[in-house]
């Protein structure tokens, strides 16, 4: 599964080719604030108050969360319509977020975790500038990444909070998960 807001034509399909059984979906974070692009301060609260219900419908559903969504634009559809537009062209690569269990929904809506490792690395890379060999490329990687949780308090966090999710996917991926580890 990757989760991607690139509107980069063909990334979904690149990725299929490569990989045959992955799910690519939108962050949904991200389609939340390029909504927000669009809308007045004044409506903020309101334009996400009336979005919930699109993104938190009931599994695995996708009618529920276009009901959600065309209450939606009749509400604000003549307000915002770049809104709706937006929303309408993500829905392809959004709906696969639907059919998740409650419990992957919270570690998949957003790429946030994965950006911030990103930027950790790179913002090490940058500092170090050029590399004598690949062994000391790969030594600065496991320094940035290592400097995240230095104390190891961490892990317990992430273990409470992806345990669940974890059972989730191994479950919805049929097993996919768990031979991955043997």
């Amino acid at each position: 599964m990757t989760c991607s807001w690139s509107s980069a034509t063909g990334l979904p399909e690149a990725i299929g080719q490569v990989w045959p059984q992955t799910i690519t979906q939108t962050c949904v974070v991200h389609l939340l604030r390029n909504s927000f692009r669009y809308a007045g301060r004044q409506h903020y609260e309101a334009v996400a108050k009336a979005l919930k219900p699109v993104y938190t419908a009931p599994a695995p559903t996708e009618a529920a969360a276009t009901e959600r969504f065309l209450e939606f634009c009749e509400t604000w559809g003549e307000r915002y319509p770049a809104i709706v537009r937006l929303w309408e062209n993500a829905w392809a690569e959004f709906v696969p977020f639907l059919y998740f269990d409650v419990e992957i929904r919270k570690i998949v809506c957003t790429t946030n975790a994965i950006e911030s490792v990103n930027a950790r690395i790179r913002r090490a890379v940058k500092a170090r500038g050029h590399f004598p060999n690949e062994a000391a490329a790969l030594k600065c990687v496991y320094m940035a990444i290592m400097s995240l949780d230095p104390t190891g308090a961490g892990q317990r966090r992430w273990a409470i909070r992806w345990k669940p999710a974890l059972n989730a996917f191994d479950i919805t991926f049929d097993g996919r998960l768990s031979a991955g580890r043997r």
